[in-house]
């Protein structure tokens, strides 16, 4: 992966992947799994592998992320730390992960790490803080884990097409 200009392409393409992230926050919060459950799986974090193939993808998660927090109707400190986990995510994901296997991990770990204090201090939900990172690292490992992968897969044979 070549380093790359923040220009008109790289724009482009993190409007894109915010706009997806959106879409498909969307049609996890119509299933009720995208909102502030314990269990939360989030369709759009399978999106997380894509900084391993293009920097736009990280401010593309990070607005992503913000805007559909926003929509869903986060509290506001779910759109700062639930946004800010995201963008740990993808920046070491960036930096370290070109493999469909490890890709998924620094946005498994930073949720699992930021996402359970945002459950109980934002939200006063009921339960320990190990019980919420169980249940983040349960539905991150699902999404990034299980769905990130199988679209990993899928980018990387068309990689030249779309990067």
């Amino acid at each position: 992966m070549s380093k790359e200009k923040f220009g008109v392409k790289t724009l482009t393409r993190a409007a894109a992947i915010a706009a997806l992230y959106v879409a498909l926050t969307e049609l996890s919060n119509l299933f009720g799994l995208a909102g502030n459950n314990v269990i939360q799986v989030r369709l759009s974090e399978a999106l997380t592998v894509l900084p391993a193939f293009t920097f736009a993808a990280v401010p593309g998660l990070t607005i992503g992320c913000i805007v559909s927090n926003i929509i869903i109707g986060a509290m506001p400190l779910d759109v700062i730390f639930g946004s800010l986990a995201t963008l740990i995510g993808a920046v070491f994901t960036y930096k370290l992960c070109r493999s469909k296997y490890l890709a998924p991990i620094p946005p498994i770990v930073s949720n699992t790490l930021i996402v359970p204090f945002v459950l109980r201090y934002a939200y006063g939900l009921e339960g320990t803080i190990p019980f919420f990172m169980l249940t983040v690292f349960i539905g991150e490992v699902i999404s990034c884990g299980v769905l990130g992968v199988l679209l990993y897969a899928l980018v990387k044979k068309h990689e030249k097409q779309l990067f």
